[in-house]
């Protein structure tokens, strides 16, 4: 697992923000798709692709794509 691999994962999560709007160094609960449900979206692809159990205290933890991924890098 990379960085940009996880990114590409991430943005496909979205619906409605373009997939090349969403990079590392992106702040992601300023997207403005970025709400609950977008919360437990990425927690269940995180848990199907990397089996990998993230929390909402941990997405808190993060403030960029980047710092997400370190983050579920570590578990």
């Amino acid at each position: 697992m990379d960085v940009e691999e996880f990114t590409e994962k991430f943005a496909a999560c979205f619906s409605q923000t373009e997939s090349a709007a969403i990079k590392p160094e992106t702040e992601f609960r300023s997207l403005e798709e970025w709400g609950s449900m977008m919360t437990l979206i990425v927690i269940a692809m995180v848990d199907s692709d990397y089996g990998k159990i993230l929390t909402a205290e941990d997405l808190k933890s993060a403030g960029t794509v980047a710092e997400l991924f370190d983050l579920i890098s570590k578990k």
